[in-house]
């Protein structure tokens, strides 16, 4: 293990100590490196008196992307405390069961969340509301602290508790060490050359770990700017980034959608920004956003756990995500056999022909830094299995040892006893010309397994044309037989989590029984037509003298 991967986020925080660059920006505000490690040093001495004796030292923080939310990480760290995002679009119980879950002892928020507490049971939480006299005046005694950090803030000290998504059951809190995210941050460093005068554009919310670990962390081991965006803006980014100056940023989701879907200026091009770092952009958009803003998109893979990373390296085929990072003993296999899946096998236009055999969960089996979910020991059990880390992503991976994204395993279908990826067939429905953004999921067949369905967000001035859709299928050589959406559901913005990813679980809970309007394939018919409220009530007749109308419903 090198010196690099045992250093700790507090000492990378101490480091900018004495250095007067200009280092946080966020609206008209502006705050130096200094600045910032001296406002981290306030809220560490802070946090080491509010915290009872005895007490789990854990913060949660409940903020918009303001720089609070950097300064409480950092102090944190310097105290040898770990922070829990808590996601603000959460509601009632659901939110107090997480803050409660990760035994925060104080709650940071704003006065713009305060109404998510309302009548919360909170026993033991000490509230601190940033924009307010009180919290000044409650800072004010610790002015003059330095960033120096306690002996708790080692390297295997706990510094995230971050929340993962999950399609089932209450989210789980990973835990995150500052080791870890002082070498992951580290590494991105590294491998995007990150220099100490970019500004990195943190427009992601930082209670996930994408804003943290791919983009703040990187920034402050390199002694780089940060820029934050309380909330994303599709139409405020470019501003944004010429504003600030930004160099680098992260996304996840479809925010490139987004982006690309704002209004195209002739100076889209003019910006100091060269590179952004993420997941699910797609070949097609990332390849749109080079040609429209002269920036490159790398696509990159890394379980939330940390149990796994894919790195991309020049020559990887179109498509791919890259191969294993070092260390890391990746697999594709059958979750029912434990047998390693065979290679993808390719038709000349590129289609993958053995989807069924090749597409597999993506494993880990070597040593990984998975460091375990908070009093969790069911979720580290399942993440664990027979000594191996599950990812919960499908994959399948070429001859050459490449591997390419398939879908979350949430994402399989069954159709007609073939298994397809969602993932496989989004790509192919993106490349239509009129879609903004494609999301591709099951609804439950009336007799057995399951149908496919396709929401479609689209692009500003675009009306769905049944005819146009169903010919521009027939004209997609990759796409199989049985991956033809049943029904098409179209939406003038596609729902999205506070993370800009999909809403998947919304989605595949309305099926077709939604407000929107849906367009679908009746059996034995080629095109689409509307689907009317007899349609409707048909169906579900076919399902419940089928007994699996209960599935509707899950």
């Amino acid at each position: 293990m090198g010196a690099e991967s045992v250093r700790t986020v507090a000492e990378l925080v101490q480091e900018r100590w004495g250095d007067h660059r200009p280092g946080l920006w966020f609206e008209e505000r502006s705050l130096t490196h200094h600045q910032v490690a001296a406002g981290a040093a306030a809220r560490a001495a802070l946090l080491g008196d509010l915290l009872p004796p005895g007490a789990e030292p854990h913060v949660g923080v409940l903020l918009d992307n303001t720089p609070e939310y950097p300064l409480w990480l950092s102090g944190a760290a310097l105290a040898g405390a770990a922070v829990a995002g808590i996601n603000p679009t959460r509601r009632g119980p659901e939110l107090a069961r997480d803050i409660l879950h990760t035994e925060c002892r104080v709650l940071v928020t704003e006065r713009a969340h305060l109404p998510l507490l309302d009548g919360l049971e909170l026993p033991g939480v000490r509230l601190l509301v940033t924009d307010t006299e009180e919290y000044e005046e409650l800072l004010a005694p610790y002015a003059d602290a330095r960033p120096e950090p306690t002996k708790a803030a080692a390297p295997d000290s706990r510094l995230l508790l971050y929340f993962t998504s999950g399609s089932t059951g209450a989210p789980k809190a990973a835990i995150c060490s500052q080791g870890r995210l002082a070498a992951a941050g580290r590494s991105l460093v590294d491998h995007f050359g990150v220099r100490a005068d970019d500004v990195h554009y943190i427009c992601m919310p930082m209670f996930h770990g994408n804003a943290v670990i791919a983009d703040w962390a990187p920034a402050l081991a390199a002694g780089a700017g940060v820029a934050l965006r309380r909330r994303f803006s599709a139409s405020g980014f470019l501003t944004d980034v010429r504003a600030y100056g930004a160099t680098y940023f992260t996304y996840v989701g479809r925010a490139v959608q987004y982006i690309l879907a704002t209004p195209p200026r002739a100076d889209d091009r003019d910006s100091p920004l060269r590179l952004g770092f993420g997941t699910e952009a797609g070949a097609v958009d990332a390849a749109a956003f080079e040609e429209r803003f002269g920036v490159r998109l790398v696509e990159g893979y890394g379980s939330s756990e940390g149990g796994a990373a894919i790195q991309r390296t020049p020559g990887t085929p179109k498509g791919a995500i890259g191969r294993a990072a070092p260390g890391d003993d990746l697999a594709v296999v059958d979750p029912v056999s434990r047998a390693e899946c065979p290679a993808a096998v390719f038709g000349a236009d590129g289609r993958l022909l053995n989807g069924r055999d090749a597409i597999g969960e993506l494993v880990n089996r070597g040593s990984n830094p998975f460091e375990g979910y908070w009093r969790n020991p069911a979720a580290d059990a399942a993440r664990r299995r027979d000594g191996w880390y599950w990812t919960g992503d499908l994959f399948y991976r070429d001859a050459d040892g490449f591997l390419y994204f398939a879908g979350r395993t949430d994402d399989r279908l069954r159709v007609d006893s073939e298994n397809l990826a969602a993932a496989v067939i989004e790509n192919i429905l993106a490349r239509y010309a009129d879609a903004a953004a494609v999301a591709v999921y099951a609804v439950p067949d009336p007799v057995a397994g399951d149908q496919v369905m396709a929401t479609l967000a689209l692009r500003e001035g675009a009306d769905f044309a049944p005819l146009g859709f169903a010919e521009f299928l027939l004209d997609q050589a990759d796409l199989g037989t049985k991956m033809a959406p049943r029904f098409v559901r179209v939406v003038d913005r596609m729902p999205v989590t506070a993370t800009n990813k999909i809403h998947r679980v919304g989605l595949r809970r309305e099926g077709f029984r939604c407000a929107d309007p849906v367009w679908w394939r009746p059996p034995g018919e080629s095109g689409y037509r509307l689907l009317s409220g007899a349609d409707v009530e048909g169906l579900e007749a076919e399902y419940r003298a089928r007994g699996r109308e209960e599935l509707l419903a899950r």
